[in-house]
């Protein structure tokens, strides 16, 4: 089989992966490949009636937030991420929807006008909606190629019975190119089967079934791709993906291990942000996070987050000055805005205002 992203060998005489025993802290083993750790997520799928779009119509990808407004008051906004349309339900009026739900998600039916819209713009009402159930689907298994077992796993697979091939929660650990903690990966570990690998004697490719707490979003393949040749050594690395990519780069740096997290360095520095790509709204974090950490830095994904690393423990204590160069871009895409329940304000203006807040002083140019 031909190795996918995921399975990209790790440099000679390098582990890429290690499955950890979460309770008891032993290694299962190690391994340089690992094949079905990319797939979707669990999704949820609407259709909305009496759809009327704003504008042009919306197919295709329409964004990652997608809030959800009813106009009756009896229920606060909710959340559909990575939302997608469907297209029309055919022979009705209605626009089939798909996405993940966020924690406070879409109740599975309503009746009542719900307006939606994606941060920046209404995208369209509906009457009423309800949830379809998906079809059932099977996730491939998880394999780990050319695994090295610890002696705690040999011992399970010598006795192997059903309680003893159920090892429990683990952590699958990813290291880049250079050795550097890259992600870690929660899963729950069930050996289906074992036999001896042809990466190198003494090795086994190990097939587990069930599937990882939180998959790997295909989106974010390409990324990894370029992550595990090691951290960006060039700042605007992000700056030619498009929103939803933009989003799954926001989500690996937030996650992502970060050596020297909480060592602020002397207060009143100065950072210059380079604003050309602040298109959108990850672009905005993206480009913050460079400017203070570094390429493939993280200095916030909200508001919140962002008045949180002000205040230190991400490489920055205040005060300090920011050079914002080329602001006229952020001011563009992002002086409109819409809140949770669809209230325009000034995205762009509120950044500032949390910054100056914080003690960081902006110079637009």
């Amino acid at each position: 089989m031909m190795a996918d992203v995921q399975e990209k060998e790790a440099p000679r005489g390098r582990t890429r992966y290690r499955l950890t025993d979460t309770e008891r802290g032993h290694a299962w083993g190690d391994c340089a490949e690992v094949q079905g750790l990319f797939g979707e997520t669990w999704r949820e799928t609407y259709e909305l009636f009496g759809w009327v779009p704003e504008g042009a119509a919306v197919l295709g990808w329409v964004g990652r937030d997608v809030w959800w407004v009813p106009q009756d008051g009896a229920l606060d906004p909710w959340l559909l991420e990575d939302a997608e349309s469907l297209g029309p339900h055919p022979g009705t009026d209605g626009l089939v929807l798909t996405g993940l739900d966020d924690h406070l998600g879409p109740p599975e039916d309503h009746r009542g006008t719900v307006l939606l819209h994606d941060g920046r713009r209404l995208l369209g009402s509906c009457r009423g909606f309800t949830r379809i159930l998906p079809p059932e689907r099977s996730d491939p298994p998880i394999v780990l190629r050319g695994l090295s077992p610890g002696e705690e796993l040999r011992r399970a697979l010598a006795t192997a019975t059903r309680r003893t091939l159920d090892l429990g929660e683990a952590a699958l650990e990813v290291r880049d190119d250079c050795g550097e903690p890259f992600a870690e990966l929660l899963m729950w570990v069930t050996v289906s089967s074992w036999c001896p690998s042809v990466l190198g004697s003494d090795l086994i490719d190990l097939e587990l079934e069930g599937k990882l707490s939180a998959p790997v979003p295909e989106p974010a393949r390409p990324l990894w791709e370029r992550w595990l040749a090691g951290r960006p050594r060039t700042p605007g690395t992000w700056a030619g993906l498009d929103t939803r990519q933009r989003w799954a780069w926001l989500d690996h740096v937030l996650t992502r291990p970060r050596p020297g997290t909480g060592v602020a360095r002397p207060s009143g520095r100065a950072y210059e942000l380079d604003g050309r790509h602040v298109t959108d709204v990850p672009g905005l974090y993206l480009a913050l996070g460079e400017a203070v950490n570094g390429p493939g830095g993280y200095f916030g994904a909200n508001l919140d987050a962002l008045h949180d690393c002000l205040g230190g423990g991400f490489g920055h204590s205040g005060p300090g000055t920011l050079l914002w160069h080329d602001s006229a871009v952020a001011r563009k895409h992002l002086s409109h805005a819409l809140t949770p329940d669809g209230r325009p304000y000034d995205l762009f203006g509120a950044v500032l205002e949390v910054l100056a807040e914080s003690g960081m002083r902006v110079t637009l140019a």
